[in-house]
């Protein structure tokens, strides 16, 4: 009996049971590369401002966080029935991958030092930068949402739809967590780049000459908590009227 029904529970959650394998894989794989170009570019260890990479590094890494959207969009497909669930599916991955990815360096490299050390979240289309904490928060979130949506699909069948007005809610949340990451690294490029710099220098070049000079100063927190409340709202309305449809049915 013990038995039959620990199968029927594996079989019923065999999908977030691969996917969570297939996120926690990627966010060791995108850990190790990153053990090995920091042993590369930083043997002293990582810190700001940052050390200056050939172009083709550069623009592997690129090409490579490029890629690995295209893969968490892929398991997100293939997972899902519709499309509510495969985008919960692709926001889940997302997270897990982005969670375990910290935890695997402070496994390997003992940082993040806390919570609280800065770090490049993400190079497109701009460079974000922020303490580690922010986009665990985040990811928390996602994966919340992501379990939200999950749970009233099992429940209906697939048919769980999200609404215009949560899509607005969840989209604009996310901007204004967008602009939070990228707030400190604009503001820095936006202090530092005068019009005449450009009579003598390219574009790319002053940029690359920036990005070497960047040092983090202070993290947008009222932004990013705005931003948190606004998708902390979005979640709510998906579960507070996705309840309540199963409460009057």
């Amino acid at each position: 009996m013990n038995e039959k029904l620990f199968e029927m529970n594996l079989k019923k959650h065999q999908t977030l049971i691969w996917v969570t394998l297939f996120a926690i894989s990627m966010g060791i794989f995108e850990g190790a590369v990153v053990v090995y170009l920091r042993e590369l570019c930083y043997p002293l260890g990582f810190a700001f401002p940052l050390t200056p990479i050939d172009n083709h590094i550069a623009i592997t890494e690129l090409i490579r966080e490029f890629a690995s959207i295209i893969m968490l969009l892929s398991i997100g497909f293939i997972a899902g029935k519709n499309f509510s669930q495969r985008f919960a599916w692709f926001i889940y991955s997302f997270a897990v991958w982005d969670i375990i990815y910290y935890v695997f360096l402070y496994a390997i490299l003992s940082w993040p030092e806390s919570l609280f050390t800065w770090d490049i979240l993400f190079l497109l289309p701009v460079t974000w930068t922020g303490p580690v904490i922010a986009p665990v928060i985040i990811s928390c979130l996602m994966i919340l949402l992501a379990l939200t949506i999950n749970h009233y699909n099992r429940k209906s069948e697939n048919k769980v739809k999200i609404l215009r007005n949560e899509w607005i809610l969840l989209i604009l949340g996310s901007v204004v967590v967008f602009i939070s990451f990228i707030w400190d690294y604009s503001r820095f490029l936006i202090k530092n780049i005068s019009f005449d710099e450009f009579k003598t220098k390219s574009m790319s070049d002053k940029l690359f000459d920036l990005s070497i000079k960047y040092v983090p100063e202070k993290f947008p927190w009222l932004i990013f908590i705005l931003g948190t409340v606004v998708i902390c709202y979005g979640v709510f309305s998906i579960h507070l009227r996705n309840k309540k449809s199963f409460r009057n049915d």
